[in-house]
């Protein structure tokens, strides 16, 4: 199975595991995507996708559920990381209905909502086209995936 966790570690300085997105990465704050590093990524990688993805939103499309935040890839193989405001690789479109990073922005009163960050690691080199959407996205990788794991934080709007 292609899409299975594997032993890459993925952290972000801007929040711990589990910890509060600070609200200047989010649609109330600067809407700024935060800075990701990754470790342990499987030999042969070419490239990597980056998805941010909540589960807890309410909503349906495309046979999948929550809300798309974030779809990029053809990012290089020889990236450890990715800065603050990444504006490198190809976007694909999020469920904001544009391409680029959208922040965390759950309903006022939904509680708290659960981001992961997924990195996938890709035997194949940066060469996908622009604008796809995540389901597109995974399409496309899932037979070059050599490994992938996320770094999950919270957020809530009161």
């Amino acid at each position: 199975m292609k899409f299975a966790l594997s032993d890459m570690q993925v952290s972000s300085p801007a929040f711990s595991p589990g910890g509060a997105i600070p609200a200047r990465h989010t649609g109330e704050g600067e809407d700024v995507s935060p800075a990701l590093a990754w470790s342990g990524v499987p030999a042969g990688t070419r490239s990597f996708a980056v998805i941010c993805h909540d589960p807890d939103a309410p909503v349906v499309k495309d046979g999948g559920y929550g809300f798309v935040h974030w779809v990029l890839y053809n990012v290089p193989g020889d990236a450890t990381g990715l800065p603050e405001g990444f504006q490198g690789g190809s976007v694909g479109m999020s469920d904001f209905g544009k391409p680029g990073y959208g922040g965390p922005m759950p309903p006022e009163g939904h509680g708290t909502h659960h981001y992961f960050f997924w990195v996938l690691a890709l035997d194949t080199p940066p060469a996908l086209p622009e604008g796809l959407s995540l389901h597109q996205l995974l399409e496309a990788v899932e037979p070059h995936t050599l490994g992938m794991n996320r770094l999950m934080g919270t957020y809530r709007r009161d």
